[in-house]
């Protein structure tokens, strides 16, 4: 015990040393300054503040003046972010020793509000600048780089010229036409005689359910993207910027397969009272006969996003998942005392029916869907 309330004193007095550490020890000279500041206000004869709000005041001009001179000539257009975060660590300052009557009485602050609105105004103008460069040349890419720019020209000085038309240009150029094609099965297990019942529906409602969600995700966000099916395509006469191709493949759907198998049970129950009223127990057995039918089925969907125009390959992509299937049903011997709740929800399983095709594809389509439909996302997101 003597030991942890050592090092609990110990920890209290590194505590009391780090709080009463120099102002100018700190390495933090933005903060040390705020707390010297404060310190006086509650404490305005304390001379350690005192001292040095004056020394860290030259210091933040000198440190931030050098970083801003540094950037200034740089042709990144980055630079700006940077310039701008050290105008408002400086002015932070200056805000900090104008609201302090004891501390202005030390310093004299100097004002850098002229100097960061003049940043702003070079940032919105050079990257408006950039946007124009980009907005007169063609393709998708350069229109996204465009309205980038304009959106960054608009967020240092809301209004800029016509940056805000100037991205609503960008962005209608950037938009493409996507046409969803219908899944081809071009799985083995198309062939396998099986049946098709409710496949053409499955196939139909994938890619319409494609469309619909693309299309009310495009209502409530900046997808530059028009989506159609093949045959809105075709009955709107619109020709497609890009083409999205669903192709199945490595479909596997096993028949359940029986699996017989046996366990005994057992249990303790009461079979009577004896004289004095204690309970008279008894074993009673049960041997279960459980026959189980289960497959695992596989899917593995293609997903082609081609440029038409220039035939190249936006993204190629498989997306695979299972769908596991389990049915059990059985019998009994021995005495049922023995049976527990799950035994008879076995024993009483008399509706087993075969999975359809149409289910089983559903399942399978619903867990490989999710993905597909990020992946057209993020294709088409810029």
């Amino acid at each position: 015990m003597k030991k942890y309330i050592l090092i609990i004193l110990a920890l209290l007095s590194f505590s009391a040393c780090k709080s009463n550490k120099s102002f100018l020890e700190r390495n933090d000279a933005d903060k040390a300054l705020i707390d010297a500041v404060k310190k006086i206000s509650k404490d305005p004869g304390n001379e350690d503040a005192t001292a040095a709000i004056p020394i860290l005041y030259k210091q933040i001009q000198q440190d931030h003046l050098n970083i801003i001179a540094s950037y200034k000539n740089s042709r990144d257009l980055g630079k700006w972010s940077k310039i701008i975060a050290q105008y408002d660590k400086l002015q932070q300052a200056y805000n900090s020793i104008m609201s302090n009557t004891q501390a202005f009485k030390l310093i004299t602050p100097i004002s850098y509000n002229a100097e960061l609105l003049e940043a702003k105004e070079s940032a919105a103008s050079d990257f408006y600048n950039d946007g124009m460069n980009y907005l007169s040349k063609s393709g998708r890419d350069n229109a996204r780089k465009a309205y980038n720019s304009f959106k960054k020209s608009d967020s240092y000085l809301p209004g800029y010229k016509d940056s805000k038309e100037k991205m609503n240009e960008s962005y209608e150029n950037a938009i493409v036409d996507v046409v969803i094609n219908p899944v081809q099965d071009n799985s083995f297990f198309n062939n396998s005689g099986w049946g098709n019942y409710g496949y053409n529906y499955s196939n139909e409602y994938f890619q319409q359910t494609l469309l619909r969600d693309l299309q009310n995700d495009n209502n409530s966000s900046r997808y530059a993207a028009r989506f159609y099916t093949d045959w809105q395509a075709r009955r709107e006469n619109i020709n497609p910027d890009w083409i999205v191709n669903l192709i199945l493949r490595n479909m596997d759907i096993p028949r359940p397969m029986p699996y017989t198998y046996s366990r005994n049970v057992s249990r303790s129950i009461e079979v009577g009272r004896d004289t004095s009223g204690h309970p008279i127990n008894q074993t009673v057995y049960a041997t279960v006969n459980i026959t189980r039918y289960s497959f695992d089925a596989r899917a593995t969907m293609e997903v082609q996003i081609r440029d038409l125009e220039t035939r190249r390959t936006i993204s190629n992509r498989s997306f695979s998942d299972t769908y596991q299937y389990q049915q059990e049903r059985g019998s009994f011997t021995g005495d049922s005392r023995a049976l527990s709740a799950s035994d008879w929800n076995i024993l009483n399983n008399t509706n087993y029916e075969e999975p359809r095709k149409e289910e089983i594809l559903n399942e399978l389509y619903r867990k490989i869907y999710p993905q597909v439909l990020n992946n057209i996302k993020n294709a088409t997101d810029w």
